[in-house]
């Protein structure tokens, strides 16, 4: 028997939390004054619409080990996969509760993973650990395995806008203002670290969706044992056309889509897409 747990950040359709039965642990989003829990009450277009009335980038902040701490209750191994530790502090409160269940129960099997991704990242290291459990392999295997499975995993996402960059002072005004003119789409990408870098850009997103297309046909190897997932943030109908474009160059085992959910929103921004493979 086997918990699998994961932060709000981990992008899912209701049939993916049926599928995994996961337990998500809600981060919460500030803007301004208005704080938001990340779980399924809060609505993408309210926070999307508050994104862009907001003058100051949004801020985010991880759940307290408290949160953590009672879904490890229970005789199961306890797979926790979080938000990159280097956008997020959710894997250190996840951590930490880990250290405080150990001192009372220290037979007990909880592993701690983290992604070095987001998004649907987070969902495929989640839906990896679930096919190595389920094949009965040992505890300590499934952790092994699951952080080569990690190790190995792209993350490229499309931006629509670098508004939230701007805002969040990671680019200036006028270097925005000038992208913004002539219609620049960047792609990003993680360093294999979690930490977010620029990838390439093309002029309009009919050319940045090409580019990021071409990009994983030419990187991809063995896509016939991968699961490749696309987190849309508004904006299904271009997963759709990454989907069904890949689909003609090359044969995913499965291809997941879903929708972003409110970090993921605040991250990716009104129609960013995260490919994870």
């Amino acid at each position: 028997m086997y918990k699998l747990i994961g932060d709000s950040c981990t992008d899912v359709t209701d049939e993916l939390i049926k599928e995994t039965n996961i337990n998500l642990v809600p981060l919460t989003i500030q803007i301004d004054e208005d704080i938001m829990v990340d779980d399924s009450s809060l609505e993408q277009s309210q926070l999307i619409q508050k994104m862009k009335k907001s003058t100051k980038s949004p801020s985010t902040a991880c759940p307290a080990p408290e949160a953590y701490l009672k879904l490890y209750e229970g005789e199961e191994d306890v797979y926790v996969v979080t938000l990159s530790s280097k956008l997020s502090g959710s894997y250190n409160s996840a951590y930490v509760a880990k250290n405080m269940y150990l001192e009372e129960h220290k037979e007990k099997n909880i592993a701690v993973i983290d992604s070095l991704s987001a998004a649907v990242g987070q969902t495929l290291v989640m839906l990896k650990i679930k096919e190595l459990a389920d094949q009965g392999l040992p505890f300590e295997k499934v952790v092994e395995e699951a952080e080569r499975y990690r190790d190995n995993m792209a993350t490229k996402f499309l931006l629509e806008s670098l508004e939230n960059l701007r805002k969040a002072g990671r680019l200036s005004t006028v270097k925005a203002f000038l992208a913004n003119t002539l219609n620049i789409k960047p792609i990003m990408c993680s360093n294999g670290h979690g930490e977010i870098q620029k990838y390439d850009q093309a002029r309009g997103m009919k050319k940045a969706l090409d580019l990021l297309i071409a990009s994983i046909v030419k990187d991809v190897k063995n896509p016939e044992l991968k699961v490749l997932g696309i987190t849309h943030c508004n904006c299904l109908e271009r997963a759709m056309h990454i989907k069904e474009e890949l689909e003609k160059h090359v044969k995913f085992k499965r291809i997941v889509i879903v929708e972003a959910a409110g970090i993921s929103t605040v991250y990716a921004g009104d129609g960013g897409v995260v490919v994870c493979y």
